[in-house]
Order: C-alpha cells, then structure tokens, then sequence
C-alpha cells in the first residue's frame, strides 16, 4: 500500500487506457498460469506486522518520519498513518525452523527499534486499534507524507461523493464521520503469507476463508475504538466502513464494498483476480510502460504492474499476490485479519495455528468447503470479531460450537499434522500450539485482558482508564509472556 504515486490527478482518458491495460494484464496472467512455471518447489511463508505508536503517556504519538529516521533499518517502513509503522520479515521455511526465525528475528529488531524510538519521544505497541485514538486524530493532518495516502483518500472520497460515516454498535455505540481516510489509519494488522503453487491455490485460499471466523475468535485484540467498548475486533468494522467508496443508494443496489470477505469458494486463483477486474473500478489509474504481452513472449517474466496496483486497492482479508522475485513469478495467500500482539510469542502461536491448519485443510480428501456455504463461513467471521473468545461458530459435522471448544477439540490436531507436513520441529509445534491451547482454555485474549482491566478502573475518566491499561499492556508485551499468563 505504501507504494510510491508520482501521478497526482487523472484524466478520463487516463482511466480508459488504465482499464484497457489491466485487461491486458489479466489476459496475460490467465496465460501464465496455463503456460508458465512459477515458483513452487519449496515454499516459502512470510510475515508483516504493523505497529503503533505512542508517547510516555500513553496518547498517540504522531512521529513515524522521525521515528522511521532514527531506526534507520530498511525492514521498516512508513504506513498509512503518523502514529504507525510497518515492519517486514524476511520470508522462511517453516521447516528449516521458520517459526522460530520469526520470533526471534522480531523481537530482536523491535527491542532496538524501540532503544531508538525512544531517543525521539515514540514507543511501539502491538495492538489492531490504539484505545487512546480521540476524535482530534482522526483528521487529515495525520495521513503520513507519502504522496500515495493523501491521493488514495482524495480517490476513495471522490468515488464515494460524501464524508465517510462510522457506525459501530456492541457493548457502546460509537457514530462519527471523517472527511479523509484517517480512521483506516486506525487499523494495525498482522499479516502472514504462503506461497503455493497455481494449482493448489484455491485449496489454500478457501481453507483460509474457511477457518477465518475461528482465527479470529481466539486471537482478537482491538477492542476500543474512540474511547468505546465496541467488538471485540473492532479493526473489522471499522476497516470495511473506512474504506467504503459506495453511497448508501450503491449499497442497496448491491455493490460489492473494497473490504471485502467474498462471496463464493473459488477454482483457481484466477477467480479473485477476474472478479476485481469485472467489480471494482480503479482507485489509482496509473499506467506503466510495460507490454506484459510482449515480455512474456520474448521469454522474461511480465510484472503486470497495473493489476497488482488494482488488487492492493481491493482489501480482501484473505488477498492473492502475484509477484516476482529473481526473475521467477509466484502466488501467495496473504492472511490479514488479525492484529498484532499482545505480544511477538502470541503473533507466532497465531501463525503456527494459521499455517498449520491451511495445510491440512488444503490437503484433505473431503474439502471442508464441500462441506460448509460460503455464507456460513462470513457469518462465523463476522461474529468472531463482535464476540471474541465467547463467539459461537459453525462447524459441520457438529453445528454451532464455541470457537474455543472446537479449537480444543479438533483443530489443534488438525494444525499439528499440518505443521508436520510442513516439516516442523516438533519442539516449535510444542511450544506455540500449546500457547493456543492454553489460551483457549483460559478463555482469554489481548482484547479480553484489556476490556477487563479497563472495567475494574470504572470508576476514573474512560480515556485516563485506557492509557493507564495501555501502559501496563505495553510493559507486559515486552515480558514476551503470552497473555493468557497475564494476570
């Protein structure tokens, strides 16, 4: 999302030779899928996570330039807000110990981003929604300096004619509007990626959407937003409404929204792509010089530049990648509906559980999608983010259960054979496995520690209750003790 935009304003004919060449692009990609090798022979997984940040007090801290120039690591990078920051794993074979490259790699590049963060008044928490967010945030003047933010919220205000509206009801009600896309700025993510081949694509991507509600419930973290208790994944709501270019008549006409679940299981990667080219009209038109036609003939490997533009811009929570890397093109499954923490051993307890049970999933005889509605499954979704740990899910075979139970139950053995199939040590799958199980049973979260802790300060002002939590979450997520052992 962060790319750089030079283009600032765009014409009707820029648009129509936009359009044209991102048909183009996609006639190419159904070609390389028929005709070209990609890289699969030893997947690789990935990991991103967005941070926020915050002052010795507990209040946003609006510095990420400054921030970003005392780290001076190029792993991190600007995000769509002053008070975020992004930090990107290198990729790793989970069976080459993956998981814990990742752990350790994270907690070693937080710990001495944080050193230098602090030398400039900014602290990083891992959290989907910073609680002490107020209303005087939520104005342009917090978008970062990447040219593409400001240009991104002027299209999407453009396209939808009017003010974004925000409406949340769950234990509160939070109503609010905004005039730029700041209030996205509010939605920190983790996101973690798998790369597959063209042929099992849809296997991987309808497991994911398949176990989507289940992921969440157990795994949620952001549950205030503007000084109100709302869901227990408010990031969910919040993230579809920010970004919603449709007018209240185009949503009764059925429109399809840019934060988008979906709305069937799919055959082939191709799928997800054709249905961004034929549903969602571009945000960012600009055009390269690239004929995808012509590189893919003279035997290099097209870029197809416009169409990974178009697909960042169209926010599945489970979104296809085509990329390139060496030369050589691949597709990867990038999961994005969680948020960050409570802490870097919950982040990579949260991916074990994921690539665990997609590759399972992916390789079971019986898909569990021939056995579930696609509408069951963005219910479970749905209901995960508004219920948290107490949500109850649909699982066939057993109907509606709750999502910790089932967890328990039967998908944790599920994600253990599939951590095996991916060549785990079986010490990774101890450790990060168990983290889940006993969250499980302890029947908590970081959204659920937090809603409590702030409940048994009811007696002070909201937001001095928020920072004061914020500050005791934030020296507990340094411990690396996983929240279920929190007090």
């Amino acid at each position: 999302m962060g790319e750089e935009v030079d283009q600032q304003e765009f014409s009707r004919a820029d648009r129509t030779r936009h359009r044209e060449k991102v048909r183009r692009n996609l006639d190419v990609f159904a070609r390389m899928l028929r005709d070209s090798r990609f890289d699969t022979d030893d997947p690789m997984t990935g990991l991103e996570m967005e941070l926020n940040l915050i002052d010795d007090a507990g209040d946003p801290a609006l510095k990420n330039a400054e921030v970003l120039e005392a780290i001076a690591d190029p792993d991190f990078q600007t995000e769509l807000g002053q008070f975020n920051i992004e930090i990107n794993l290198a990729p790793a074979k989970l069976r080459e110990g993956g998981l814990t490259k990742f752990e350790e790699s994270l907690r070693r590049s937080l710990n001495d981003a944080e050193e230098k963060a602090a030398k400039v008044g900014a602290h990083q928490v891992m959290i989907g929604i910073l609680p002490t967010l107020a209303e005087g945030h939520m104005d342009p003047s917090s978008l970062s300096a990447n040219p593409r933010y400001k240009l991104l919220s002027e299209q999407i205000l453009a396209a939808r004619g009017e003010d974004i509206t925000i409406s949340i009801s769950g234990r509160e009600r939070l109503t609010t509007t905004a005039d730029s896309i700041v209030p996205e700025a509010a939605c920190t993510s983790t996101q973690f990626h798998v790369q597959t081949s063209p042929d099992q694509f849809a296997a991987y991507w309808n497991a994911a959407q398949a176990i989507a509600g289940v992921q969440l419930a157990v795994s949620a973290n952001s549950p205030f937003l503007l000084g109100k208790e709302l869901w227990r994944e408010t990031r969910i709501p919040l993230f579809e409404q920010a970004t919603d270019t449709r007018s209240e008549e185009l949503k009764a006409q059925g429109v399809r929204p840019r934060v988008w679940f979906g709305e069937r299981w799919i055959t082939s990667v191709f799928d997800l792509f054709e249905e961004n080219v034929r549903y969602f009209p571009a945000l960012l038109p600009v055009t390269d010089e690239e004929d995808p036609l012509e590189v893919l003939e003279s035997g290099g490997t097209p870029v197809l530049h416009e169409l990974r533009l178009h697909n960042g811009t169209i926010y599945r929570w489970n979104r296809p990648v085509y990329d390139v890397a060496d030369g050589m093109p691949h597709l990867r499954v990038e999961n994005r509906l969680l948020a960050a923490g409570p802490t870097v051993a919950d982040t990579i307890a949260n991916a074990a559980l994921w690539f665990g049970l997609i590759r399972y999933l992916a390789e079971s005889e019986r898909p569990l999608w021939s056995q579930m509605s696609f509408s069951a499954a963005e219910e479970n979704f749905h209901v995960a983010a508004q219920m948290g740990v107490d949500a109850q899910v649909y699982w066939p075979g057993i109907g509606q259960v709750r999502a910790t139970e089932l967890v328990l139950r039967r998908l944790l053995p599920m994600a253990r054979a599939g951590l095996d199939s991916w060549g785990v040590p079986s010490e990774e799958s101890d450790r990060y496995l168990g983290i889940i199980e006993q969250r499980c049973q302890a029947e908590t979260s970081g959204a659920a520690w937090f809603v409590e802790r702030v409940r048994e300060r009811g007696g002070e002002d909201r937001f001095d209750a928020l920072r004061a939590t914020l500050l005791d979450y934030r020296e507990r997520m340094h411990s690396n003790e996983p929240v279920h052992l929190w007090d």
